[in-house]
């Protein structure tokens, strides 16, 4: 016999040797050999605690071992600063370390910084979520040029920023959904300054959606049907106008985005607008402030993009882990489940990925190699 257990305490750098070189069929029948002798042993100074330090060293080298099979070395994950962003990126970075053995990093950052990155420096490898919106011409130009590709166009399924009712208003209404429906009923959502108007909330000043969303609101002669707009002013009180009307059972409509934690957390669902996009008025007038915007059109809100973002040379070098992230699409009820995990228990964006794996196994091992699978059930 090479090398038995106890070698774990009695010589280490043997027991490394033994690993290193991958004979890891001779560790493991080594070590069950060697159990039972080490508990025969135990009244002579042999403990639980040096079986125990040879088991996690044996499974840990064993799991090494593994890793080794694959030709992925280090990848650097783009990982956005908000939640979904992080619970996202974090996904990925364990189903690739270890599933497929890669050296994982992140770069953390907001949208531009990115897709600057990406297309200047060669860095991060890919980015999990990215809204594309942002930065359309430069995508198309860096897509042109063989840079980058948009990998999995929906990571996400619906994602996107829309109006909302909550989940109380979808839950007792069911068959109120289109826009229209909802419009001919102002009484279900009483303004809090005047009960007898209809209640659409809008965004704080600054964003872009609150000309967007006034403009629509007269797009559609919302006042003259019975709705007055209210002002949150501030992303805060956009966010406590949800969660208030929620808790209390109220009902609840106004602009909103996802994925993030109070979709998830209060089971918000996206109206049907019940009419197409109308491209020319958008760009030339609901986008704009209300002086620029003298006859704004009903439209559907403009459908955004989010996208899984990869260098090509990571797809070429990487077809196994870039097959994975093509693959890898969550649904908003899903994703929203685990972002308000991370919301109830102040959980970060690893916790939640982790509690994920372990609950939606029959998800994810759709996305990865039954190889991949393997090494990431053994490893949670």
């Amino acid at each position: 016999m090479i090398l038995c257990a106890t070698t774990f305490v009695s010589n280490p750098i043997k027991f490394q040797y033994l690993a290193n070189a991958n004979c890891l069929s001779t560790l493991s029948e080594c070590f069950a050999e060697e159990t039972s002798a080490m508990k025969m042993n135990s009244k002579n100074g042999v403990n639980m605690k040096t079986l125990i330090g040879a088991s996690m060293a044996v499974a840990a080298l064993m799991s090494g071992g593994q890793a080794l099979a694959s030709d992925c070395e280090k990848v650097v994950i783009g990982e956005m600063n908000w939640a979904s962003g992080e619970f996202l990126a974090r996904l990925d970075g364990f189903i690739l370390s270890e599933g497929y053995g890669c050296d994982v990093e992140y770069l953390t950052a907001g949208t531009v910084p990115q897709i600057t990155s990406m297309n200047e420096k060669g860095t991060p490898d890919f980015a999990s979520e990215l809204w594309a919106n942002s930065s359309v011409e430069l995508l198309a130009q860096a897509e042109q040029d063989g840079r980058l590709t948009k990998l999995n166009p929906k990571p996400f399924e619906g994602a996107g920023e829309t109006w909302f009712v909550n989940g109380n208003f979808a839950e007792k209404y069911p068959e109120l959904k289109t826009l229209e429906d909802i419009l001919a009923r102002p009484d279900l959502f009483p303004h809090p300054e005047d009960p007898s108007k209809g209640a659409l909330h809008t965004c704080p000043p600054g964003w872009a959606c609150e000309l967007s969303t006034n403009n629509l609101y007269r797009a559609f002669d919302m006042e003259a049907k019975g709705w007055e707009l209210v002002m949150t002013g501030s992303g805060a009180g956009l966010d406590g106008s949800i969660a208030k009307a929620s808790e209390r059972g109220e009902n609840w409509f106004g602009y909103y985005w996802a994925p993030t934690t109070m979709v998830g957390k209060y089971d918000m669902q996206p109206i049907e607008w019940g009419v197409p996009f109308n491209e020319d008025n958008w760009h030339d007038c609901i986008v704009k402030p209300e002086a620029e915007c003298a006859n704004p059109e009903p439209s559907s809100y403009t459908e955004s993009e989010v996208v899984s973002l990869a260098q090509n040379d990571f797809i070429a070098a990487n077809p196994e882990e870039a097959a994975y992230i093509e693959n890898r699409v969550l649904d908003l009820p899903l994703i929203g489940r685990y972002l308000s995990y991370m919301d109830d228990n102040q959980a970060s964006g690893e916790d939640a990925a982790i509690e994920f794996l372990l609950n939606e196994e029959p998800i994810w091992t759709q996305w990865v190699t039954p190889e991949a699978a393997e090494r990431i059930k053994d490893a949670l």
